[in-house]
């Protein structure tokens, strides 16, 4: 293949994304090692793309990694014979020691590395999914329109938002957020807070 025709044909961008056969990966790479100054024009369209991609890039939601990686590692216990449990729904009267028999659990404890917040599935059916969840600074604003999210404090402190009201909780409050109205959480104590969350279907 001739260089010009190479540089022509759209095959050094469809390279670089990854999206040649494997045919086509060999004679371009072929056609590289003949020609060094095609290296110039990969590195050229690697910059090109990586520009857009940040022109272009979102922030990501920082609580959407650690309730992903919760939901696989809670599949995988039950992959691995865990037995579903099914732990009390939250409500006005619900205390700490309800939720006792996963809270000492060995392998249901904090983990050792996390970046801001971290948690372990303890229950979850299509209607709730329970959590033990650990926040170091808080969590990002954001408003629910098809779940009703529920938290008791277990451990330190925090303040939590929703709309203009600030609701500062302590071990054992429990607090109910409702559809529609943007809420955030901030750890008020000097050590992260630790929480039972619920989610459940509105």
């Amino acid at each position: 293949m001739k260089i010009e025709d190479i540089r022509n044909s759209g095959l050094l961008e469809l390279y670089v994304v990854g999206a040649l056969p494997p045919e086509e990966i060999a004679q371009v790479e072929k056609t590289i090692d003949n020609h060094p100054s095609l290296k110039e024009d990969l590195f050229l369209i690697e910059q090109s793309f990586e520009a857009y991609a940040q022109l272009n890039s979102i922030e990501v939601d920082p609580t959407q990694k650690p309730m992903l990686t919760a939901s696989v590692n809670y599949a995988d216990r039950i992959a691995n014979g865990e037995t579903p449990t099914f732990p009390p729904a939250i409500t006005k009267d619900s205390k700490i020691e309800d939720y006792n028999h996963w809270l000492q659990q060995p392998h249901l404890q904090e983990p050792t590395e996390y970046e801001g917040m971290a948690g372990h599935i303890i229950g979850a059916t299509e209607e709730r999914k329970t959590l033990i969840v650990w926040l170091t600074e808080g969590a990002p604003p954001e408003t629910h329109t098809t779940e009703i999210e529920k938290f008791l404090i277990v451990e330190g402190t925090c303040d939590i938002t929703i709309g203009k009201n600030v609701h500062a909780l302590k071990p054992g409050d429990v607090l109910e957020i409702p559809l529609f109205i943007s809420h955030h959480v901030v750890v008020t104590s000097s050590k992260r807070c630790k929480i039972i969350l619920e989610r459940s279907a509105a």
